[in-house]
């Protein structure tokens, strides 16, 4: 049995994301005596850090009312507000939803927010850790009494290599699960003491994002568009993102529902698709990707949230499903969930009895009046704007809440001869490809570690699954991680490419035999995003 290092704490706080840094900082502002120590997988804070983002400003007003004086390198207030409705070669502009209303919020970089969230946090004494990614929860008679992190220097078959050191035990009277959409901790806690008994099944999107260099004189600060419609078909929800910054320089992005049908579907071409809009091409033509990056969303909304507390421990933000997928907006979220679990900690020194006060919270008011906007696009483009200008007008007081289906499960099965598209017939705007892409991650991954992407029987890769679906896999992952290759005598086998991999989790989501399994590699491994 490995010998291990103990740390003991009061409160571990696992994920350096807004949620976790949140939490932190609001114990030790109430309780500075505490103990407290954040756990984050990525090489610094801030890397591993995705989103839009527009952020609503009130929850960090709350937190921290001194943040404008100091705010984060990219925060631009937003201008102007654009919704359009996208066919093949026109743009037509369509009334404003009110969720998507951005007066008074900002246009920021969330990598650089949460930089400047770990400088407070470690100002007030907190215990950062970067680099290492906790792997399992320590469960006492059911009970969490804290976290395991991750083993360095096992080699790729899973012996100890020069280096090995094995991972240290924190134990904690209150453990804080931050970890963001899909958490992997999460997710065995959730399954493991039937937190999402009665709840709706949790449905995802996946995201895609860039930051362009325009050329000069071509920025709008502040301008926020949004667009629904092409290339996507009416049945599969989506829509961009598009946000001038400063210096000429725009984040552009995509974002899909993980329940889309067709197992041919690409969502990283129908992004790159996009692109080349006559309106979009003509914005970007000229420019150059400076970074790039994929991720999943959480957009279930209150009727999909699990229980949030166990016996010695709490999820908060993403981990748990907070975000406004009306809004499109999390940040504020994330940070609201954050400060009550430490507010609750801090009164209470427990995790029991959080989610009772969580559905007390103005988030959870907030998520009840939206609840039906997102699976009202079940139905179709149409149906989902008429019903979300229903919900709208109404402020969420249907009598009834509209139900999802679990992503795995919405992909049609292959039916008779297929016809692959050439998604690069067009392509004149980079990426060439997810390759390409790949670089603008900036990832950092030694190949001598284990896969950290466990597949539970690759033979249903190679037979059924391709019968069925075609291995659709090799289109859902952002980043090339699956490929069906030769196996040498006339079939073929998976290869897994994990040092593509961008931790987004959509192969964990949408693999239609739910056989993969996302777990963290050895910290301080992937994306190392930029100004994202």
């Amino acid at each position: 049995m490995t010998e291990r290092d103990q740390m003991e704490y009061d409160i571990a706080v696992v994920g350096g994301g807004p949620a976790g840094l949140a939490c932190a900082i609001r114990i030790k502002q109430l309780t500075p005596e505490r103990s407290v120590c954040l756990l984050e997988k990525g090489s610094e804070l801030g890397v591993h850090a995705l989103s839009g983002a527009v952020m609503q400003p009130d929850a960090l007003d709350a937190l921290l009312p001194g943040w404008r004086d100091n705010p984060p390198g990219v925060c631009v207030p937003a201008s102007k507000d654009e919704f359009l409705l996208l066919t093949k070669e026109r743009a037509v502009r369509l009334p404003t939803p009110p969720q998507s209303n951005n007066h008074g919020n900002f246009i920021v970089s969330q990598g650089m927010l949460v930089q400047q969230l770990a400088q407070q946090a470690e100002a007030l004494e907190v215990d950062v850790f970067p680099g290492f990614s906790a792997v399992e929860a320590l469960v006492e008679l059911e009970r969490v009494v804290g976290v395991r992190c991750g083993d360095m220097g096992v080699e790729a078959d899973g012996s100890e290599g020069p280096a090995f050191a094995p991972g240290v035990d924190i134990r904690a009277g209150v453990t804080v699960l931050a970890e963001g959409c899909r958490g992997s901790i999460s997710k065995r806690l959730i399954k493991r003491f039937d937190l999402d008994a009665g709840r709706e099944p949790q449905t995802y999107g996946l995201g895609f994002k860039e930051l362009w260099q325009l050329p000069a004189g071509r920025g709008e600060p502040g301008k926020i568009q949004h667009t629904v419609g092409w290339p996507l078909d009416r049945k599969t929800y989506g829509g961009s993102f598009l946000y001038h910054l400063d210096n000429d320089q725009v984040y552009i992005g995509f974002v899909i529902g993980l329940d889309y049908q067709d197992p041919m579907f690409s969502p990283f071409e129908a992004f790159q698709q996009y692109k080349h809009h006559p309106v979009i091409k003509a914005l970007l033509d000229g420019g150059e990707i400076v970074s790039a990056g994929a991720r999943t969303l959480i957009e279930g909304g209150i009727q999909s949230l699990p229980k949030l507390d166990v016996p010695g421990a709490v999820l908060i933000g993403d981990a748990a499903g907070t975000l406004n997928v009306a809004k499109i907006k999390g940040i504020h979220m994330a940070i609201r969930s954050g400060m009550l679990a430490a507010e609750h900690i801090a009164e209470t020194g427990k995790a029991e009895g959080f989610d009772t006060r969580w559905h007390a919270s103005p988030s959870a008011k907030e998520l009840r009046k939206v609840r039906n906007i997102r699976p009202g696009f079940n139905k179709g483009l149409w149906f989902g704007l008429a019903n979300a200008a229903w919900e709208t007008v109404t402020a969420g007081l249907s009598p009834w809440t509209l139900k999802h289906d679990a992503d795995h499960d919405s992909l049609r099965r292959i039916d008779g001869a297929i016809t692959e598209r050439d998604w690069l017939a067009e392509r004149a705007l980079p990426p060439r490809d997810r390759l390409a892409s790949v670089y603008f991650a900036n990832i950092a991954h030694d190949e001598n570690q284990p896969v950290h992407l466990k597949v539970a029987d690759t033979s249903i890769c190679a037979t059924q699954c391709y019968e069925e679906y075609r291995n659709p896999c090799t289109r859902f992952c952002p980043a090339q991680v699956y490929e069906m290759v030769d196996d040498g005598s006339g079939g073929r086998k998976l290869q897994i490419n994990a040092s593509n991999c961008v931790h987004c989790k959509a192969c964990d989501i949408k693999d239609p035999y739910q056989i993969i399994d996302w777990v963290p590699p050895e910290g301080g491994s992937g994306p190392n995003y930029q100004n994202l």
